[in-house]
């Protein structure tokens, strides 16, 4: 059955007017036109819904129950999609947000506070996770969208990179490296690295750099959180390569970070299911998250952040 909302409306009209003309000046359409929009709707139910003579125009049975009962439908239909319309402009709601450690503590607690401030009827549902576990959080629908490292296979998913952050070098103040304002990746040959391990988004790109500038990396230990490095290098277990983000706020005074030349950048990108669009609340905090990350870029200096210490030439 192919029965429109415009035939349906039609009809009420002629219903009430019992003259095509009439009901055609109300809808806006010629008497012919609504006289075959009644064939039509007739055929497609299969039954006569008005007689018809030269002088008047008459309900049948069928055509008045129908009339009693069709006003009820078109005023339900129509506080549906009033209600659904509304929800472009909603701001109660809740969004379900996955992130990788790194970003959970350093980036997202700054765009909850913000949410809180700017869409205080909108919860935002952070789910802290590894990387594989919140890519496979998005394509299962589990949550609306998450906030990855450059997730290399982007097929089934829309991304939109956000931030993007040089890798450095952490290590003791008293190592060697540290004594210097720059070091080169190549200078990491036979360190023990203490990295993270490989259900990071960053571990691909960490060693990819160094493959790339031929060093035969020494993993000495690998670890899950960036806290657990940094607790590591205190006890002097190695040398570590970290995003820049992953320095808390008030830095590190028992370590010296220093740039890694030349620069490897890791891209931070929002997430969510190719060829699913998002609901209306969940795109404003994407792209409440988005300008968070945008304002951070722009006041993030493009060298990493000093550690303790001055480095000597």
């Amino acid at each position: 059955m192919n029965v429109t909302l415009r035939q349906l409306q039609v009809f009420l009209s002629v219903a009430a007017t019992r003259n095509f003309s009439r009901a055609g000046d109300q809808v806006g359409l010629t008497q012919p036109a609504v006289s075959r929009s009644i064939t039509e709707l007739e055929a497609q139910l299969g039954l006569q819904l008005l007689n018809r003579t030269t002088r008047e125009v008459d309900l049948t049975d069928a055509g008045r129950s129908l009339a009693a009962r069709l006003p009820r439908v078109l005023e339900d239909l129509e506080a549906t999609l009033l209600d659904v319309q509304g929800m472009s402009t909603a701001l109660h709601g809740r969004v379900r947000v996955a992130s990788s450690p790194t970003l959970s503590a350093n980036l997202l607690p700054d765009c909850i506070a913000r949410c809180q401030r700017e869409l205080p009827g909108v919860q935002v549902m952070l789910l802290d996770r590894v990387q594989n576990d919140v890519l496979s959080s998005v394509l299962s629908g589990e949550v609306d969208f998450g906030v990855v490292i450059d997730p290399g296979d982007r097929e089934a998913l829309h991304c939109e990179p956000v931030y993007t952050e040089p890798f450095g070098l952490a290590c003791p103040p008293a190592h060697r490296l540290a004594r210097r304002r720059q070091v080169r990746w190549t200078d990491l040959a036979d360190e023990p690295l203490v990295l993270l391990d490989h259900a990071s988004g960053s571990r691909r790109l960490i060693d990819r750099a160094l493959a790339a500038q031929g060093v035969q990396a020494r993993v000495a230990q690998e670890v899950g959180h960036a806290t657990t490095i940094f607790r590591m290098l205190d006890a002097g277990l190695g040398v570590s390569v970290i995003p820049m983000l992953a320095l808390p706020p008030e830095g590190l005074p028992h370590l010296a970070i220093r740039p890694l030349l030349p620069r490897v950048d890791r891209d931070i990108v929002l997430v969510h299911r190719r060829n699913r669009a998002l609901a209306p609340l969940a795109q404003r905090v994407w792209d409440l998250v988005r300008d968070v990350a945008h304002a951070r870029q722009r006041i993030t200096s493009p060298a990493p952040r000093p550690g303790s210490g001055s480095p000597r030439a």
